[in-house]
């Protein structure tokens, strides 16, 4: 398989000025998402990007967060990446959490035209969260940040940044 084919391994390629972004992260599992902002934080330093980064208590805060910097006059970001993690337990509640992030984010990302990266974890375990965080290939967080950047490089093409 040639580059060409697979560009979840590469980051985009941006012209114009460094991208700001904004990393809303709900570290409730800790050890995965800090696994996840670290795999991100390198694809997002390969593009020269500029970060800050927030967090909120959990993953069920991430749309609303991510409504709040959108709204705010001050904040100048090319693009949001979220990160966060939910882990299926024995109640309803994880289905309904899981639900409502997606639904909450795609609805934010479809009304504003935001750049989004959207890296919120949703499994049956912590290890396989464990797995999907590590510094690999396979780190999720990486995978959502080289997203983001393909989201900002399409706005700036149709001049939308």
């Amino acid at each position: 398989m040639s580059t060409r084919d697979a560009p979840e391994r590469q980051a985009a390629r941006l012209s114009g000025p460094a991208p700001r972004i904004l990393v809303i992260q709900a570290p409730y599992y800790e050890q995965v998402v800090g696994g996840m902002l670290r795999g991100a934080e390198r694809v997002l330093a390969e593009a020269g990007a500029a970060l800050e980064v927030v967090s909120v208590a959990g993953a069920f805060e991430l749309p609303a967060a991510l409504r709040m910097a959108l709204s705010h006059p001050g904040a100048r970001h090319d693009g949001f990446l979220l990160l966060g993690c939910v882990v299926k337990g024995e109640t309803d509640h994880y289905d309904f959490i899981c639900d409502a992030v997606c639904h909450g984010v795609m609805a934010i990302g479809v009304e504003t035209g935001a750049a989004v990266g959207f890296g919120l974890l949703t499994v049956d375990t912590l290890q396989q969260a464990i797995a999907r965080s590590s510094d690999d290939r396979h780190n999720k967080g990486a995978e959502a940040a080289r997203a983001l950047l393909g989201q900002v490089a399409l706005r700036r093409r149709w001049g939308l940044a």
